[in-house]
């Protein structure tokens, strides 16, 4: 019998902001997240859709560990991630959790190689961006290797979207985060990316959690979840 595993579990998961005016009881106000419970499978590909507004940004930062959840727990990869301290929740996200953020935040004076190698640095270090294995990479999201010393900004948007991917997998992570990355996008544009995000998902094997409101894109997903569908706290002001 195969034991079902889980690369991301809440439980009884609340998040509020502060309240800009003190509390006597020096609680958080303005409940944004409120999931009593929500798992996702490994190797799972699964998109999340949900209003402006909705907690998407703040469901992010939750999973990354850059937010503390104000009551219950989170599980990343089997690990009671919630419960690290800081440090160690830091070592963690960039040895195991690779985000593509909407606007890439790529270096823009650094090379295209050397952006990589940054991820790498701080994951699980140097010795995993070698030259041939960046070089394979790269390749493999259709990145000549010709622009590896190209600085950032010099590139297209289509090409700096294929290096934030690639620095989000040289460290071999088993949960991939992507941000809203088709917004800037035409048409075309955004089916070339989505079927270069899916090959790479069934490539490397990583479970992968997509954030978007643009709902046209559902269907490349083997699960959609509607934020609200298990967000109790409602509506917020993200």
């Amino acid at each position: 019998m195969t034991t079902q595993r889980w690369s991301i579990e809440f439980d009884n998961v609340t998040f509020g902001y502060p309240s800009p005016r003190p509390s006597n009881l020096g609680e958080a106000q303005g409940l944004t997240i409120d999931i009593k419970k929500w798992q996702v499978e490994e190797n799972q590909t699964v998109f999340i859709s949900g209003q402006s507004g909705s907690g998407k940004s703040t469901l992010l930062n939750l999973i990354c560990g850059t937010l503390q959840p104000s009551s219950g727990s989170i599980s990343i990869l089997g690990q009671a991630f919630s419960a690290l301290s800081e440090s160690k929740r830091d070592r963690f996200r960039a040895e195991h959790i690779g985000v593509v953020f909407q606007q890439f935040n790529l270096i823009p004076y650094l090379s295209v190689k050397q952006n990589i190698e940054l991820a790498a640095y701080f994951g699980k270090g140097l010795k995993v961006a070698t030259t041939e294995t960046i070089i394979n990479i790269c390749q493999q999201l259709n990145l000549p290797s010709t622009l590896l010393q190209a600085p950032a900004s010099q590139l297209s948007v289509g090409q700096q979207q294929r290096v934030a991917i690639a620095r989000a997998l040289i460290n071999q992570p088993e949960l991939l985060i992507v941000d809203e990355p088709t917004s800037a996008l035409d048409s075309s544009a955004r089916d070339s990316f989505m079927q270069l995000l899916m090959d790479s998902a069934k490539r490397y094997q990583f479970t992968l959690l997509f954030v978007s409101h643009d709902l046209s894109l559902a269907d490349y997903f083997e699960q959609h979840i509607k934020l609200a569908d298990i967000n109790q706290a409602g509506e917020i002001s993200e």
